[in-house]
């Protein structure tokens, strides 16, 4: 179980570091290490998606 929790921590770090890396710092006033990893990769994908961000 607790290389599971590793790889996800990871994972989650690294989506935080992409997100900081383009200027987002928090999502709806909390900050990255505050939110679910699920809510970080819907805002790192619509990062990505410049038709998503009009």
């Amino acid at each position: 179980m607790k290389k599971k929790k590793d790889v996800c921590d990871t994972k989650r770090d690294k989506v935080i570091e992409e997100l900081v890396s383009n200027g987002v710092f928090k999502i709806d006033g909390k900050q990255l290490y505050e939110l679910p990893l699920q809510l970080l990769m819907q805002e790192y994908e619509a990062f990505g998606n410049p038709e998503a961000q009009m």
